[in-house]
């Protein structure tokens, strides 16, 4: 780790290590998230020197940069897991394209790869690249640049806006893991649950995703950017079709300019405070210099899957035992930001949680391939997983299981406030779905598939009814 000239604060980038964040460190009170670097996690801090040189023996790697300059965002950006079959660019090419997007180097002596490289542009508060590795890269940027880096980032980048103050991490406590892995230990085959969840109609789902897509011209709807008026049409339009079901639904804000959270809760017929959480993200993202954002599976795959749950919920006449709540998050392609807004309310609230299940992407497969069932490779809790995976086995067969590097959703904000929490995704490997982050994202193509669509949305759903409890009231 590289020493920096004596200032009040500076940023370090080190990869996470748990006990970093014990309450006897001082590096927890400038925790500022973990995030995706290739296979690895990095977690970022902003902290005095006195605290580093106290933790420096602690630490296996690290990289330190001046602290922000007021007024500045900072802006995690990431390449995300995606199969070789997709032609990446290179790292350095792609970087450095996407950099010049947002300003030119002040001279050619600028452009190396290291801590102190600033770009200047006329248009622009100069970036700062305050962090880079073969698969992410740390900046600080002015903060309208921030909230429309999605926008110009390369196909196969992911972009994350770090919280504006430093936040807490909160580990998993052991008896919401045992109490997931009671339910695991308990699982059998329920044969009314089996009835239940192949009650999801196929036929409904093509009509519910030509919707959100804009395929039906009847919907109006050309992006579900989360800035777009066509996620504003998509988020009105899911809140009233989740209310038919019998949901309690509202429409939250989280950030001036983003589109809504939709949040819809089915009350429980016994008294519980706990709580079975089920999401996707309904906002999307097409090809650099396109207003058209499909987002036919990314991510309106979970949005329909999520969807197909609640009508079949108010078709049988589901109730449950304990809370539940669907939801639909805005935000994501921007960083996550509507499920961080609402896992932090929640954990504000102390909420009990008993588990929470992201679906992101579930409905292509390349030429070939069976269906199959993607579960996180690392973040998570793999005692969720370990239930999802498993009830798979039992009422979805036809599924091959496995673990993907394609991480993270939304699920990640949960983890991070000590959810039990887990994502299900279209398969057991890198991403492969030749439209990822492209306007051509439609339902209507090849590879596009709605029986497997139909079977995770199943596997969603039979983990939902054994988490929550339920009985039938028709």
């Amino acid at each position: 780790m590289r020493a920096e000239a004596a200032t009040a604060l500076s940023l370090l980038v080190t990869p996470f290590q748990e006990f970093l964040l014990d309450q006897s460190s001082c590096l927890k009170q400038g925790f500022y998230g973990n995030y995706r670097d290739g296979a690895s996690m990095k977690s970022v801090f902003i902290s005095d020197q006195s605290c580093y040189r106290s933790t420096v023996m602690l630490l296996d790697f690290g990289v330190m940069a001046p602290s922000p300059e007021a007024g500045k965002q900072l802006v995690w950006i990431e390449e995300k897991a995606v199969d070789p079959s997709l032609n990446p660019s290179p790292f350095n090419s792609t970087l450095f394209d996407f950099i010049g997007r947002l300003g030119q180097p002040s001279s050619t002596s600028d452009l190396q790869w290291n801590q102190e490289v600033v770009f200047t542009t006329s248009h622009e508060a100069p970036p700062q690249l305050l962090f880079q590795s073969f698969t992410a890269a740390l900046l600080a940027v002015d903060h309208t640049t921030a909230r429309t880096i999605d926008q110009r980032l390369p196909r196969f980048w992911k972009s994350t806006i770090l919280p504006q103050e430093p936040v807490q991490y909160m580990p998993v406590p052991g008896a919401a893991v045992d109490r997931v892995g009671k339910i695991l230990t308990g699982l059998t085959k329920n044969e009314e649950i089996a009835f239940i969840v192949n009650n999801i109609s196929s036929y409904q789902m093509r009509n519910d995703i030509r919707f959100l897509t804009g395929e039906d011209s009847r919907s109006g709807i050309l992006s579900r950017h989360s800035f777009s008026d066509g996620a504003r049409t998509a988020a009105k339009w899911l809140k009233t079709r989740f209310e038919t079901t019998g949901a309690t639904c509202e429409l939250q804000d989280f950030l001036e300019g983003f589109a809504p959270n939709v949040v819809c809760r089915y009350n429980p017929v016994k008294e519980s405070d706990s709580l079975v959480l089920i999401s996707a993200h309904y906002d999307s993202r097409g090809s650099f210099g396109s207003t058209r954002a499909p987002g036919g599976n990314d991510d309106g795959s979970g949005t329909t899957a999520l969807l197909s749950i609640a009508r079949t919920i108010g078709r049988l006449g589901v109730k449950f035992h304990h809370n539940v709540e669907l939801v639909a998050f805005a935000g994501e392609e921007q960083g996550l930001l509507g499920s961080r807004a609402y896992s932090a309310k929640l954990r504000e609230q102390n909420a009990d949680i008993i588990l929470m299940i992201q679906a992101d992407m579930l409905a292509y497969h390349k030429p070939g391939e069976p269906p199959q069932l993607g579960l996180p490779e690392s973040i998570g809790t793999p005692e969720v997983s370990d239930l999802v995976g498993n009830i798979s086995t039992i009422y979805t067969p036809e599924l091959k299981i496995g673990t993907t590097r394609a991480c993270c959703s939304d699920h990640q904000s949960f983890h991070q406030q000590g959810f039990p929490a887990t994502q299900v995704f279209e398969r057991a490997d890198w991403i492969a779905d030749p439209m990822y982050h492209n306007s051509g994202d439609l339902s209507d193509r090849e590879g596009y598939d709605f029986d497997q669509l139909k079977a995770i949305a199943q596997v969603q759903f039979a983990t939902l009814l054994h988490a929550a409890g339920y009985e039938l009231s028709r």
